[in-house]
């Protein structure tokens, strides 16, 4: 998932409800007979150079009379950005990335163009499961994958051989991996699994491993699910995690989990594939990857990262705005995507992704991913940062269950409005 931090739902929704009274004017996207279709991506270097630039030649190759322009544009920036210029057929991008979480507020409000009855011309296998539900609205698919980043553990092989500790297969095996390896290290200022209080986008799988959510639509209404059984005893977990794995930070957020094991200050971390990266290459051969195991083995369901990617519903060039889907659909770039590990929308490539460690960790955590609530107002419990504070709470010794049924109570209030 991408970061949502500057703007609520209803904010979008209500800028996107001015679509009536948008101006048709100042439409730069032909000029001198050349058509120029406008992608949008998100992120400044999350899709490779030598992808858009395969995507600016072939494109241009492929539709005579057309120019293909690519602007990247900040994860801080989108939101505003989609807001002002989605309305305005003069403004709007014609293909355009947002981050799966988004989603739902954009289909619901009539951003994107109807892609139901094109969705099978894209390719057999097009997923997650999780990303077409994201990007559907009312039965109707308006947004489609663009790529995914499982989360998965990364840890040290020497942390974990010094202390006797064994790769573990199942949930509690973890949990208990992550405690000893804090014991044993004989350092107080040391974390067996790095754990920040108010990390929720990985504390979320512990919820979903034993079988609960955060909300689930029961008819058209919204129902907190924090407080369930099976929700209450993954929050125990992970609190079990906080409290004696780890000395991140109780008010700690989810980025840059990968410096203290840089600095020798963790043996595990948790983040999206795309973390392994950002390691220190000096540690290139401690390193080691696998899927959070589940409670009965296998992989844990985790909350997955990534995009998707759609036609702007006002959009002058609907056909070539297609034929750029197409394009990205293409054997060709999903390959790219998968040579550069990044989880392609058509699970045929998936393979491309490599046979290593890290590639077979984050395929296995894809299998079972889950996603946020596709409620339309999910934005605004990001940006408000409920879950953030919900997490924080039980981290700081606040009472699970109680604290549970609270917030459960804040998030239909703000999902159901």
């Amino acid at each position: 998932m991408k970061n949502l931090t500057r703007l609520a739902a209803l904010g979008v929704a209500s800028a996107l409800a001015l679509t009536a009274c948008g101006s048709d004017s100042g439409d730069d996207s032909a000029s001198g007979g050349t058509t120029t279709v406008k992608l949008w991506l998100a992120g400044e270097t999350d899709t490779p150079e030598d992808l858009t630039t395969w995507l600016e030649k072939e494109y241009e190759a492929q539709n005579a009379g057309t120019d293909l322009k690519i602007e990247r544009i900040d994860w801080g920036e989108l939101i505003p950005r989609l807001q002002t210029a989605l309305s305005d057929a003069g403004q709007t991008p014609d293909v355009f990335e947002i981050g799966n979480t988004q989603s739902p507020t954009f289909t619901s409000v009539g951003a994107f163009t109807d892609l139901t009855d094109k969705v099978a011309d894209l390719g057999d296998d097009v997923g997650p499961e999780s990303f077409l539900k994201a990007g559907s609205y009312d039965g109707k698919q308006f947004a489609v994958p663009y790529y995914w980043g499982s989360r998965y553990v990364f840890y040290s092989k020497k942390a974990l051989a010094d202390a006797g500790v064994a790769v573990p297969t199942t949930l509690a095996e973890f949990n208990q991996a992550a405690v000893a390896l804090k014991e044993k290290s004989g350092d107080k200022n040391f974390s067996g699994f790095w754990v920040p209080g108010q990390d929720w986008r990985n504390g979320i799988s512990w919820l979903f491993a034993n079988g609960g959510d955060i909300a689930v639509q029961e008819g058209d209404s919204w129902v907190g699910k924090l407080s369930s059984p099976e929700s209450v005893k993954g929050l125990e977990e992970w609190k079990t995690l906080s409290d004696k794995a780890s000395t991140a930070p109780k008010d700690g957020l989810d980025e840059e989990s990968w410096v203290p094991f840089n600095n020798g200050e963790a043996a595990m971390f948790m983040a999206p594939g795309w973390a392994r990266w950002s390691v220190d290459e000096k540690l290139a051969d401690d390193l080691g990857g696998f899927a959070l195991p589940g409670t009965d083995g296998g992989a844990a369901p985790v909350f997955a990262g990534g995009s998707n990617i759609g036609i702007s519903a006002k959009s002058k060039h609907q056909d070539e705005a297609y034929a750029l889907l197409k394009l990205i659909y293409s054997d060709e770039y999903q390959s790219m995507l998968a040579e550069n590990g990044l989880g392609p929308a058509n699970s045929t490539f998936t393979a491309k992704m490599g046979d290593d460690e890290f590639a077979k960790a984050s395929i296995a955590a894809a299998s079972s991913s889950q996603l946020t609530p596709a409620s339309p107002h999910w934005t605004e419990v990001e940006t408000t940062q409920v879950m953030e504070e919900f997490f924080g709470k039980i981290a700081g010794g606040a009472d699970v269950a109680s604290t549970a049924k609270d917030y459960d109570a804040k998030l239909e209030a703000i999902l159901n409005k």
